[in-house]
């Protein structure tokens, strides 16, 4: 499960091998209109779908 505040790292991102190896922070959590869920934040333009890419949380946001 991902959080608004992680800090993620990109492990691999379908058809964006320019995206590996970014960092960010996630900012946005939504669902697309097919309901998969979707990332937007700090690592660039691009949407990350966990169903698709491949993440790793590298620190926990804060939680309220």
């Amino acid at each position: 499960m991902y959080n608004i505040g992680d800090k993620i790292k990109i492990l691999s991102m379908d058809g964006q091998p320019q995206y590996e190896g970014r960092e960010g922070i996630i900012q946005r959590i939504s669902k697309d209109p097919w309901g998969d869920t979707a990332l937007y934040g700090t690592w660039g333009g691009l949407a990350i779908y966990p169903h698709i890419d491949r993440i790793t949380v590298i620190e926990k946001g804060e939680t309220k």
